[in-house]
């Protein structure tokens, strides 16, 4: 049976008293260096502020555990 470890990561967005919008290429580079650690994207859901601003966006993501031999 696979067994799973989970991570979270808090992406919080810069503007207007916090909410805004997210650095899209640092997100992105931040996302590719986890992928290389075996790091697969499960969720994602942003914590809204009020008129469609975000605080900040959570991604919830896990790998594969490799039980040792």
């Amino acid at each position: 049976m696979k067994k799973f470890e989970y991570r979270i990561l808090e992406v919080k967005a810069h503007g207007f008293w916090g909410g805004g919008q997210i650095e899209s290429e640092a997100l992105l580079q931040k996302l590719n260096e986890l992928g290389k650690e075996g790091w697969d994207m499960a969720s994602s859901f942003s914590t809204n502020m009020h008129q469609g601003q975000s605080r900040a966006a959570i991604l919830i993501l896990k790998r594969e555990l490799v039980e040792p031999a």
